[in-house]
């Protein structure tokens, strides 16, 4: 596909700005339950109203994800998925349109080859990275090569983030902010606190970048209690969820994506009830 194309990103946030919503970024691994069943629930999440795919590449030491998140990446670690089958699908799932982001720890970057890495990304039409653990501090030369590649580079802040931090994160960020709603891993919760509103109305007063917030949204009530006051709505762990409770119950793949397709449908009608 060659080269990926700046600002994708930038113009989906634009466009729902324009239509009065929040963007729906919608996290599945890679791999799980299969290579090719995760394309074909991608694809699913995309139909039914996921703006952007935040796409997980597996890692063995996955510091913020919680216990669902792990138990699908476990899987398809051991079922012997790569960075090859990422990037492949990467390319099926671009190939609908969405901008497909892939949110990788910092090891698989560094083991595949920084500079591969950014051309392998945005050979297969990938948007950028969410980077969950790279410290902006030592960030430059992920920068550099995704600036060459034409690449967003997403980064991650808290509600423990200082004044000066936000304004170091938001330095260097593109496409987004990322704003986790909460400290600790990626799980669903039966409300998302307050102190994500607070973060959102930080980040926006240093910066003019979306701020997108994730951890912790289920369903689509909560996602339009968060789309008031954020420009985007992250969900991960209950679209991930549908996959894993269908692999734990025995109905499968079917079910599973099915499962995937009616949450996001009530997703993307949270944020466009909410904003």
């Amino acid at each position: 596909m060659g080269q990926g194309t700046p600002g994708r990103v930038a113009d989906v946030f634009a466009a729902a700005r324009k239509e009065g919503r929040a963007v729906l970024v919608g996290y599945l691994p890679a791999g799980y339950p299969s290579v090719d069943g995760a394309i074909d629930a991608l694809r699913a999440m995309v139909e039914a109203g996921v703006d952007i795919v935040e796409l997980g590449l597996p890692y063995s030491d996955p510091t913020i994800d919680g216990p669902v998140i792990q138990e699908a990446v476990d899987a398809a670690l051991r079922g012997g998925v790569t960075t090859a089958d990422v990037l492949r699908t990467v390319e099926a799932v671009a190939a609908t349109g969405a901008p497909t982001l892939v949110m990788t720890y910092w090891n698989p970057i560094e083991r595949h080859g920084v500079e591969r890495f950014a051309a392998d990304l945005a050979a297969a039409g990938g948007a950028g990275t969410i980077t969950p653990d790279l410290p902006p501090e030592e960030a430059g030369p992920w920068l550099e090569a995704a600036g060459r590649h034409g690449l967003d580079s997403v980064f991650l802040v808290a509600p423990s983030s200082s004044d000066a931090r936000l304004r170091r994160v938001t330095g260097i960020a593109s496409g987004f902010v990322y704003a986790a709603s909460l400290m600790g891993v990626t799980g669903v919760r039966e409300s998302v606190g307050a102190a994500a509103e607070g973060l959102v109305n930080r980040v926006r007063g240093v910066t003019d970048l979306p701020v997108a917030v994730g951890l912790g949204v289920r369903d689509g009530a909560q996602a339009a209690t968060v789309a008031g006051f954020a420009d985007g709505v992250i969900v991960g762990t209950a679209l991930v969820g549908c996959l894993v409770d269908a692999e734990r119950s025995g109905a499968g793949r079917e079910a599973g994506i099915a499962a995937v397709r009616k949450l996001t449908a009530d997703l993307a009608a949270g944020v466009r009830a909410g904003s």
